[in-house]
């Protein structure tokens, strides 16, 4: 069975995070052969990339396809030519794994989608606004391509239910064509995950620069406690100091000189631009820090799952992603991402003690390995 994977417009952040989730799943030996109606068929796998992201193995080619990076050579790639060229590669299967589907493709297909701006309904974003004008693009048009391709796929794969949901209900097509697959959360057992004194008075928030990751709540709550004059506090951001003030020049004055005292003791100054952080690093944070969570967007919200997974307490967004990601879980509180006053009295109520109480916490939270959901996914694709 030859299965061409489409993950053009891969190449940074999430969506890379994916593609090697993926890879790294089907090069293993035991994943070589999958079980169809007509009994068990070797798998042979084509990657279409904008890079060398992975190396190609017996099984794995790997074709680079760089002049089709952007939205316009993109487009002019899912819309005109795109089909003839993957249909020359005689593919059984195609499995697009950037949201959209590329016409002409006359075999069975299935369809990824883990872009949730067009299907939110939370903030719509303007064109005619220059911060905002990527994100409408992906909301208003892209966002079209998307339903249009769930609407011609064999199958359709989203993260959530509430995706699902969504998906559903904007295309109309029949819930069996639509499949919630829960991404993996794989937490290494590496000890210093859980070592470290947990502090109510440290937060932490892993994110990149988008503009609805929600910066600016993070830090208008911390101006808020300033003012309350409450100062025995950090928060802890992977961001440089200056992508921070690009998206949110309100935090001018509130950052940390020379990174404060991290990786030490408190900032006087309340924000610490750390950077980018090892994994380990993030890993320690959500053992031993409150993870801050104001995304208001959100197909799969990663790290409340892994702050989740290893009992992290969590101040999270109020948004159907983080009610559906953390749901049961009794270390999260939530607020309205649009009121920093809500986040300001969560956060007052853990640097003084109120919550997240260490009594009973586990040292070791025990297994977090389930079954890996890419399983689910080829059967999908063999179905």
């Amino acid at each position: 069975m030859r299965i061409v994977v489409n993950d053009i417009a891969a190449s940074n952040t999430g969506a890379l995070s994916i593609l090697r989730d993926f890879y790294n799943y089907i090069k293993r030996d035991e994943n070589r052969d999958i079980e169809t109606e007509s009994g068990l068929e070797r798998l042979e796998w084509v990657f279409l990339l904008s890079g060398p992201y992975i190396e190609e193995r017996d099984n794995i080619r790997l074709i680079t396809l760089p002049g089709v990076k952007g939205h316009r050579k993109r487009l002019d790639f899912e819309l005109r030519y795109g089909g003839a060229y993957i249909m020359s590669l005689k593919p059984d299967v195609y499995f697009s794994v950037q949201n959209t589907l590329t016409r002409g493709v006359k075999c069975k297909s299935v369809v990824y989608v883990h872009q949730p701006l067009c299907f939110q309904r939370v903030k719509n974003f303007s064109l005619f606004k220059a911060s905002e004008r990527e994100y409408a693009v992906y909301q208003h048009i892209i966002g079209r391509l998307i339903y249009s391709a769930i609407k011609r796929a064999d199958r359709t794969i989203v993260q959530t239910e509430w995706m699902r949901d969504e998906a559903i209900r904007r295309t109309k097509v029949s819930g069996e064509k639509v499949v919630k697959i829960t991404p993996d959360i794989c937490i290494d057992p590496i000890p210093e995950v859980f070592s470290g004194e947990f502090s109510g008075k440290r937060f932490f928030y892993p994110s990149g620069n988008m503009l609805y990751k929600n910066h600016a709540c993070l830090v208008r709550a911390v101006r808020l406690l300033l003012q309350q004059g409450i100062k025995d506090f950090e928060v802890i951001l992977t961001l440089t100091e200056d992508e921070l003030l690009r998206i949110c020049p309100e935090a001018e004055g509130l950052i940390a000189e020379n990174g404060g005292n991290y990786p030490g003791s408190r900032a006087d100054t309340g924000i610490v631009c750390a950077g980018r952080l090892p994994r380990e690093e993030v890993l320690s944070y959500y053992r031993k820090s409150v993870l801050v969570f104001p995304s208001y967007i959100e197909s799969f919200g990663y790290p409340p799952a892994e702050a989740k997974a290893v009992q992290g307490a969590i101040l999270a967004s109020d948004t159907p992603s983080s009610l559906e990601v953390l749901s049961g879980y009794d270390r999260a509180f939530y607020f309205d991402p649009f009121e920093p006053k809500e986040l300001c009295e969560l956060m007052k109520d853990s640097i003084e003690g109120r919550i997240f109480a260490e009594e009973g916490l586990s040292q070791d939270p025990g297994d977090r390995f389930e079954e890996s959901s890419w399983g689910k996914v080829l059967q999908v694709l063999a179905d």
